[in-house]
């Protein structure tokens, strides 16, 4: 069951005061979730990026997001496809420490088909809108909730994006609030990193590690839940899943079990931290 949703107003305790770096800040906000978040000591770190992202980019999302959750830093995304919901599955998986920003109302999951995930950030993490209850997504709505993105953060962190993208948008404001921004480094002939590679030519920070990215926010890598507890026929069917990755029906395959087995073996592997899901349906080992 989804929490009940709270307002939050300017003058309360749990409002942001880094909204108010805003030329219009939000009159007031739509919470469900822990408010918490919003005003966590560390900061917060935005990671952003393209809806169709590739399997790196959302390996990458997917680590960084669980490394600054472990390590006490909220990460705020947008709940989109690619390089959003990674992130956000990243930092729910090591406690739930992140803030899906939406510019739908705050119960109105966008894409639809990310219900199940707006869920579980409502009810471990934080969900916040700008627009009422039931409001739907409309032409502008997305580069406003853009900049409340940018406001929240301390750093944004761009992942893969093309030139023209709602994760340039994003960077946009925070360059004009001052916020830091960097950007992990993609292939050259790739147009989902056509404009963070931009970006680290116009001086954006780059980020080759994860312990680098970590280091924007004053943090370090934090210790992970032990990844040594697996199951025989888990270990069996990790050692099916090629460092490439490979989709459901070929690990199947590989390790000799019908398909519906594996997927459950699969979702366990997942949850333990060891394999991760991308929006293409392959699987793929974490780094």
């Amino acid at each position: 069951m989804l929490p009940a949703i709270q307002i939050i107003h300017r003058s309360d305790p749990a409002w942001p005061a880094s909204l108010g770096d805003l030329p219009t800040p939000p009159a007031q906000l739509h919470l469900m979730g822990n408010a918490e978040l919003l005003t966590a000591p560390l900061g917060l770190v935005a990671i952003v990026g393209t809806r169709n992202a590739t399997a790196y980019g959302e390996r990458v999302a997917d680590r960084l997001g669980e490394a600054f959750a472990a390590a006490g830093v909220p990460v705020v995304s947008g709940l989109a496809r690619g390089i959003d919901a990674a992130a956000h599955r990243g930092a729910l998986r090591a406690g739930g420490r992140t803030v899906a920003v939406l510019g739908t109302g705050v119960d109105v999951p966008y894409p639809a088909g990310h219900r199940a995930l707006h869920e579980a950030i409502a009810c471990h993490g934080a969900v916040i809108a700008e627009q009422g209850p039931g409001s739907r997504a409309h032409l502008g709505s997305f580069p406003l909730r853009n900049r409340i993105i940018a406001a929240l953060a301390r750093v944004v962190i761009v992942v893969e994006a093309p030139h023209k993208s709602g994760a340039m948008n994003t960077v946009e404001h925070a360059l004009g609030l001052g916020r830091t921004v960097a950007a992990v480094p993609g292939p050259i002939d790739s147009p989902q990193s056509a404009g963070t590679n931009w970006l680290l030519g116009a001086g954006g920070q780059v980020i080759p590690t994860v312990e680098d990215a970590l280091s924007l926010m004053g943090v370090h890598a934090s210790s992970l839940p032990p990844t040594d507890d697996l199951e025989p026929l888990e270990a069996d069917v990790l050692a099916a899943v090629p460092s490439s990755g490979a989709y459901l029906d070929e690990v199947a395959g590989a390790s000799q079990l019908p398909v519906r087995q594996a997927g459950i073996v699969l979702t366990s592997l997942e949850l333990k931290g060891r394999v991760w899901l991308g929006s293409d349906g392959r699987v793929s080992r974490r780094l």
